[in-house]
């Protein structure tokens, strides 16, 4: 066979899967995912007018009104490029010296349709509020759409311990690996913006500076900032700077770097929506839910977590 039918037949067989996949997704609700994330790994859904919410350190389809309230951590396969995420992210990975063995899951490739929809989607969702004060990098908008794509889900979330408290793993999703299910893009229809106008009460805001009060122990602040180490200090936390809106390449496997306990903090900030000015917050933030993991404080689950870096944030 020639090259050029040989390219020819690869794209038709290409364009043919993503449409089969598309064609096969099944209607799903955010809370029939969220009762039994790991019921639906790696099928393809169709949500129907999900919001979508990019904030300080979620990009989430929102959950709050299921039971129990939580949110499916959103993403985009990886090459999108897209303008949307958190503006802060921390993942925890094994370290490539950690006794515990890793566990990758390979799960069917998605392509995304990048057309008017999914570029309107994006926009909206990367633009930011006017807001100032301890609401960090507020989106302008929360985005309701019609979303196809393939749910990742696991039973477990966080580092996975034995009954002897020893690390034996690392699962789930986004923020902190704290959400159990994921949803990787593959098309988006259907968008209707809603303005963030009160970012006290509004979905965006929900699970950051509202509950975080106005007091807090000045010794937390120093614990945050210590969780970074050492200029020059090799103790695990990774630094970089971009958007943390893609399926990692290396997810579910080891890490390159070694740590002191086998565990990697990877934390990521993007700065065009932090600011100079307001990074010190943020990494007061992301330092907090450092030192809670490596701490081993434990967590219920996201708005836990939320609630006790928030209280450092908003006073640093």
């Amino acid at each position: 066979m020639s090259p050029l039918r040989t390219f020819v037949l690869i794209l038709v067989l290409s364009s043919g899967f993503a449409s089969v996949a598309s064609g096969q997704a099944v209607d799903a609700s955010v809370c029939d995912v969220l009762a039994n994330p790991a019921s639906f790994d790696g099928k393809f859904i169709r949500i129907k007018g999900a919001p979508v919410v990019a904030g300080f350190d979620e990009f989430v389809i929102d959950g709050s009104g299921c039971k129990p309230s939580s949110a499916i951590w959103f993403a985009y396969p990886e090459g999108t490029k897209g303008k949307a995420g958190p503006a802060a992210f921390l993942s925890l990975q094994l370290a490539k010296n950690s006794p515990a063995v890793a566990n990758a899951t390979h799960r069917t490739a998605v392509t995304l349709q990048k057309n008017g929809d999914f570029k309107q989607f994006d926009s909206l969702l990367a633009t930011q509020s006017k807001a100032s004060g301890a609401c960090l990098a507020c989106p302008r908008y929360t985005v309701e759409a019609t979303l196809v794509g393939r749910l990742d889900g696991v039973s477990a979330a966080g580092l996975l311990r034995d009954a002897s408290g020893k690390v034996t793993g690392v699962a789930g999703f986004g923020n902190m690996n704290l959400y159990r299910a994921r949803f990787v893009l593959q098309s988006v229809s259907s968008v209707i913006p809603h303005e963030v106008s009160d970012t006290t009460n509004a979905v965006a805001a929900r699970r950051d500076s509202r509950n975080a009060g106005t007091s807090v122990d000045p010794e937390q602040a120093k614990r945050a900032i210590a969780a970074y180490g050492e200029p020059g200090e090799d103790n695990g936390v990774e630094v970089s700077f971009g958007i943390a809106n893609e399926v990692s390449p290396d997810e579910g496997a080891k890490g390159k770097s070694a740590s002191p306990d086998g565990i990697l903090f990877r934390v990521r900030f993007d700065m065009n929506r932090i600011g100079k000015p307001m990074l010190s917050r943020a990494m007061a933030h992301m330092g907090t839910h450092i030192a809670d993991v490596r701490g081993g404080v434990p967590l219920s689950g996201v708005d836990e977590a939320e609630s006790r870096a928030w209280k450092v944030t908003v006073n640093e």
